[in-house]
């Protein structure tokens, strides 16, 4: 017997060692092609890129894994205890695998063996990061012996806070949020620092599988799950008894930010510096590089931007009757589900969609459209309003012609209908007024003009109607908003705003074809001062000073200014025949603005990578002194303006009081009032009335808009930009400037300001009624004589003179001139 036993004990030890042979081999087999984890040092996962407005506040995020990264000293402890309670308990004792809960696994999974039920893991958080960052997810044993492998590894090199940060800041939660700071701002819109311990442990139930405990679809898997770990949170000792009951009892409170932020009016412009920042760094860093952007938006401008151009949309569309309803569904029965299935204007939350239930001719009785919740579930009970007949008298008037006009709702809409309307009154308040999206489209920009920086940008009237953006993307004739350059070049080129020009008929014959310009309106006004020609938007002024200047000049002037990279030089150039944006006129007219600085426009202040390293910035202008170390009573810091002077500053004063005038006595007349503010600006209007411009600015603020068709097509008599633009203007900058000091454009030193006549631009006599003060530069003055610029043979001298009283005046006083 002994020496059997003796034979068993040999053989046993025998197989022993060629079974730990074999294991070894295995193992070093195993092993030879781990990866190695030394790259989790250089951790740099998919981040969000976040982009705010100039105030700070988020605007949008971009990003195909909803993630942002988050140290494990800024998690707080509750948060940690809820994870570990769900997930390894003794995270902080085992060395990588947790023996113990691997016996229990083994247990657990052979009592249920041929049950059907899904084998229990005992994966730790160590051999999660292991998996996550190193492995696939394959289920064979390969897999769970490298990670068990690589666990062991992980823990010799990295410390248990570096490990949890690393699994906090990978794992995936659903509704596409990685992460726990992702996680948190997805589920509850807020901070890690925020979450209650309910919703940390909602939080750290979802890993095991987020499409099981979905807070919408599976709402009572959920709460079980958040409850359990939540005893596990007790047991622990992490949570007193008393805490953990009362966060039981807490319903689950998901709010699902699923779109991401969005500041409100501000997509027009988001959608402007996401697609910069695609051409500047590729789609690559801005959906994973999690770059920090901070913008030029200033939110309150943009909502005042976004208002004046909506009213001026709305109230050009609403002159020429309604359109009709959006769609025709069935209100004899249950309305609701078919009216909420209808997607609405999500960014004019003013106006909500209506079903028409009854039409008579006093009022409607319309059914509102009900809210869903997260799943897509019509949650809210049906409501019920009115339009009392007042309130619709503008769609007694059908646009298309496809009716006559009605002089009550019946005919204008019918039961069926569906409509936008927006509440008048308070909150209780169940009366609504009629309204339609407009066809009419344009753009605006707000920018200032001394850095370049776009305060508001609005790209036409709704971004959930069209995401074409007007202000930035459309190419329009800018008319005779253009004409200020023609001006500034003429006045760098030793014109005056006394010079008078000939207005009357002219004929431009090149290549055989004959062109005709006329003044909007078809009369003429004879010999006219610059100032004149400005202000009354004297087309055959502006076609003579260019042909009298050379379009050279003038071609070179518009690229200077940047209004057009390659201008063709041909006289109906100077009349604003070539497209351009709003973006860009604006930039051009901020030059003016800022006394001759050339500028670069710019949405974007700032861009800081994942590091908190700035990787751009706008300004670059220096500061000398700024970095002192210490304070030595040294001379304060000069910033010093290195930008490039594109235009003469007395020029650049000369066409904004010239400007002036277009407001005070000219196109815009009527149409501005910033409250005795100094003000400039210039009306546009393009060939048969298809666009409609206003530009202009303050001392500080520029703006400018253009209202157009898409697809241009007539705006009707009287659509100017003096009748249709100036007033939007008008309602944007008393919001932008009503609380802001007061400021005056600055007269350059060395301006000469002399009273002259204000029709022949001669030196005015004293107690002569007609006189303007007029700004000249240094060397120059009022003409001696009265001499026209651009009289040939289309306008005899005499006829001159039967069209002009002022220059008849002049002859037979004798005065010399051009005559």
């Amino acid at each position: 017997m002994v020496r059997l036993f003796g034979y068993f004990f040999g053989m046993a030890c025998v197989l022993f060692l060629v079974a730990a042979a074999g294991i070894a081999i295995y193992l070093a087999n195993v092993a030879k092609d781990l990866p190695d984890y030394a790259v989790l040092n250089s951790y740099a996962p998919p981040v969000t890129t976040r982009v705010h407005a100039g105030n700070g506040a988020l605007m949008a995020e971009y990003a195909k894994e909803k993630r942002l990264f988050l140290p494990i000293q800024a998690v707080p402890d509750r948060v940690k205890a809820a994870f570990l309670s769900a997930e390894d308990k003794n995270f902080y004792n085992h060395p990588g695998v947790d023996l113990t809960g691997l016996g229990r696994a083994i247990l657990v999974n052979l009592q249920n063996f041929g049950s059907g039920r899904r084998p229990v893991g005992a994966s730790t958080i160590t051999q999660q990061v292991a998996k996550n960052f190193l492995l696939s997810s394959d289920q064979t044993i390969d897999r769970k012996i490298k990670e068990a492998i690589l666990s062991f590894r992980i823990e010799q090199a990295y410390s248990k806070d570096k490990i949890l940060e690393l699994y906090l800041n990978e794992i995936f939660f659903g509704l596409n949020s990685y992460g726990i700071a992702g996680a948190a701002l997805t589920y509850f819109n807020k901070s890690v620092t925020e979450l209650t311990v309910a919703e940390a442990a909602y939080l750290a139930s979802l890993p095991k599988g987020p499409a099981n405990y979905h807070p919408f679809r599976h709402p009572e898997a959920a709460l079980e799950r958040r409850n359990w770990v939540i005893d596990r949170m007790v047991e622990n000792g992490y949570v007193s008894q008393p805490d953990g009951e009362e966060a039981k009892k807490q319903p689950l409170g998901v709010t699902a930010r699923t779109t991401g932020p969005s500041l409100f009016a501000s997509d027009y412009f988001a959608e402007a510096v996401r697609r910069q920042l695609i051409d500047q760094y590729g789609e690559k860093v801005l959906y994973e590089g999690g770059l920090s952007v901070r913008t030029s938006l200033d939110p309150q401008m943009q909502i005042a931007a976004r208002k004046a151009l909506q009213d001026g949309l709305v109230t050009y569309d609403e002159r020429r009757g309604f359109h009709g309803p959006i769609k025709q569904i069935d209100a004899s029965g249950d309305w609701g589900k078919a009216l909420a299935d209808i997607p609405a204007l999500s960014d004019v939350p003013e106006w909500r969609l209506a079903v028409v239930l009854a039409v008579s001719d006093s009022t409607v009785d319309i059914g509102l459209q009900p809210a869903k919740d997260g799943s897509g579930k019509v949650v809210a009970d049906r409501q019920r309003g009115t339009i009392d007949a007042k309130n619709m008298q503008w769609a007694f008037r059908s646009a298309d012609g496809a009716r006559k006009t009605t002089k009550s709702p019946v005919g204008a809409v019918s039961p069926g209908d569906v409509v936008y309307v927006a509440k008048l009154g308070d909150d209780a308040s169940t009366s609504y007024r009629l309204q339609q999206p407009p066809k009419v489209q344009g753009g605006l920009v707000a920018m200032d003009p001394k850095t370049g920086r776009v305060l508001a940008m609005v790209g036409g009237f709704s971004y959930a109607q069209s995401e074409f953006n007007r202000a930035t993307q459309a190419m329009r004739q800018p008319g005779s908003s253009f004409k200020p350059f023609v001006y500034a070049a003429a006045m760098d080129n030793g014109y005056t705003p006394a010079s008078v020009i000939m207005d009357a008929p002219i004929e431009i014959v090149s290549g055989g074809q004959v062109w005709r310009p006329e003044n909007y309106g078809g009369e003429s006004g004879g010999p006219s001062t610059l100032r004149s020609g400005i202000e009354h938007s004297r087309n055959l002024m502006t076609v003579r000073l260019a042909n009298d200047l050379g379009m050279n000049i003038v071609a070179e002037y518009a690229e200077r200014f940047g209004i057009y990279d390659h201008m063709l030089p041909v006289l109906s150039m100077s009349l604003g025949a070539g497209d351009t944006t709003v973006l860009r006129m604006v930039s051009a007219y901020s030059v003016i603005a800022n006394g001759g600085k050339q500028i670069k426009p710019t949405l974007i202040d700032r861009i800081q990578d994942r590091y908190g390293k700035t990787i751009f910035k706008h300004e670059e202008r220096l500061c000398e002194g700024c970095n002192a170390g210490d304070w030595q009573n040294q001379e304060e810091p000069n910033i010093v303006d290195n930008r490039e002077t594109v235009l003469d500053p007395m020029t650049a004063y000369q066409i904004t009081s010239m400007m002036q005038g277009v407001i005070q006595r000219g196109t815009a007349a009527g149409k501005i009032d910033l409250g005795g503010r100094d003000v400039a600006g210039k009306t546009g209007t393009t060939n048969d009335e298809k666009d409609a411009w206003f530009v202009g600015f303050t001392p500080d603020l520029v703006a400018g808009l253009y209202m157009g068709f898409d697809t241009p097509g007539p705006l009707g008599r009287g659509g100017t930009g003096g009748v249709l633009s100036a007033p939007i203007f008008n309602e944007f900058m008393q919001a932008a400037v009503k609380d802001t000091p007061e400021s005056k454009f600055v007269i350059p030193s060395g301006m000469n300001l002399i009273s002259i006549d204000r029709k022949t631009g001669m030196a005015a006599g004293e107690g002569d009624p007609n006189t303007i003060v007029e700004a000249f530069k240094p060397g120059t003055g009022p003409a001696d004589s009265f001499s026209v610029i651009g009289m040939d043979s289309t306008m005899a001298p005499e006829e001159i003179l039967k069209t002009s009283p002022q220059a008849n005046q002049a002859v037979q006083t004798g005065t010399p001139g051009l005559f």
